[in-house]
């Protein structure tokens, strides 16, 4: 009796274990782009159709609407007893935010005060805070309100970063500062003469 003959070892894929072939990758990329295109149609017949479909960004705020919150938050630093504020409106030529808030405190303790009295002005107003940075020592915290960028500074940190001096070219928005707010040239940021 002879032996059958044995089959030929298949020659080995390049292919990957795992891994489907090309031809079928490509028809998987397909469905999934289908799919997709599918769900897009399915959004824009239920907008069409009268139902809510939930925004993934909140719609941009009026500037007149932005600029009185921006002010607002300003006012709450000068009713901490902030110092030199000011408010720049940076909306023509920045694309992160609409308005750049600064002013300053005369001791570490004022800057987190200040910074706190922002915080809950804006809650008042149904602001959230995005995003904050320097919370742990008090030489220079940042608020984040999206369309509202605010730096409270330790005065002297302040001086030494200079933000006002690289939005030279962007227009000041008019604030009520009153005058124990003001430094002047005679005086020095802790009060001394």
């Amino acid at each position: 009796m002879k032996k059958p003959a044995a089959a030929k070892p298949k020659a080995k894929s390049k292919q990957p274990t795992g891994v489907a072939p090309k031809k079928e990758r490509a028809t998987a990329t397909a469905s999934k782009k289908a799919r997709a295109a599918s769900e897009v149609r399915r959004s824009r017949s239920a907008v069409s159709k009268g139902r809510v479909v939930p925004a993934e960004r909140p719609a941009p705020r009026a500037k007149n609407a932005t600029q009185d919150l921006a002010v607002a938050a300003m006012e709450a630093a000068l009713d901490k007893k902030a110092l030199m504020p000011v408010l720049i409106d940076v909306s023509a030529m920045s694309s992160y935010t609409d308005y750049l808030g600064v002013v300053s405190g005369r001791s570490d303790r004022q800057v987190a005060a200040i910074t706190e009295g922002i915080r809950d002005a804006m809650a008042a107003r149904g602001r959230r805070v995005i995003g904050h940075e320097g919370a742990g020592n008090g030489r220079w915290m940042l608020l984040d309100y999206g369309e509202i960028v605010i730096h409270v500074f330790h005065h002297p940190v302040r001086e030494f970063y200079d933000l006002e001096g690289l939005w030279v070219d962007a227009p000041r928005v008019k604030l009520d500062v009153p005058a124990e707010a003001l430094l002047h040239e005679a005086e020095t940021y802790d009060g001394a003469r």
